[in-house]
């Protein structure tokens, strides 16, 4: 396994689309593996595979709480079915825009249809913490960042300071 360095935003190929998976082999398990290292070393509790420069629709989760055993999942393609009209609000943060966090408005409950790690199809429930994650790290594969949810001078005042941090580090390299 393998920590993988993590894409920050104001990189363009965090809103890129990403491709489905036709076949879970060695290398997807491998793939799956090492998001699943990068994602706790960061630490976080959700990856999708663009964050880390991979296109391919993929996501890791582990909503487990600080001191229980590590419950990890990996969703391979996967796509919401249903979602309830009910609404919840959580504080939201991702590794690809560290340290800014912000309430987001989502579907309080979901269904999603994905494969597991070994390939097989799964159908999974979900709501409070977790629906909010999968929601969160779909939106990745798709092109969405959390930021897209909050008011849009919010997003912007976000981008500028990301994009200013990210031509500081450029000159400093030179």
């Amino acid at each position: 396994m393998t920590i993988k360095p993590l894409i920050i935003l104001p990189d363009p190929i965090l809103r890129q689309a990403s491709k489905p998976i036709e076949t879970v082999d060695g290398e997807v398990k491998k793939l799956a593996a090492d998001m699943l290292e990068t994602m706790y070393d960061a630490p976080g509790i959700g990856l999708a595979a663009i964050q880390i420069g991979v296109p391919r629709r993929m996501l890791v989760l582990d909503v487990s709480k600080e001191g229980d055993d590590k419950t990890p999942l990996v969703f391979i393609n996967p796509e919401i079915v249903s979602s309830s009209d009910e609404r919840s609000v959580y504080e939201e943060g991702c590794l690809s825009i560290p340290d800014y966090y912000a309430e987001v408005e989502r579907p309080a409950k979901i269904k999603v249809r994905h494969l597991d790690a070994e390939g097989r199809e799964q159908m999974t429930e979900a709501d409070g913490l977790l629906a909010t994650c999968l929601q969160h790290e779909i939106d990745h594969l798709n092109g969405i960042l959390f930021i897209d949810h909050i008011s849009k001078l919010k997003r912007e005042m976000v981008i500028r300071k990301f994009t200013k941090a990210a031509k500081l580090r450029g000159s400093k390299a030179l």
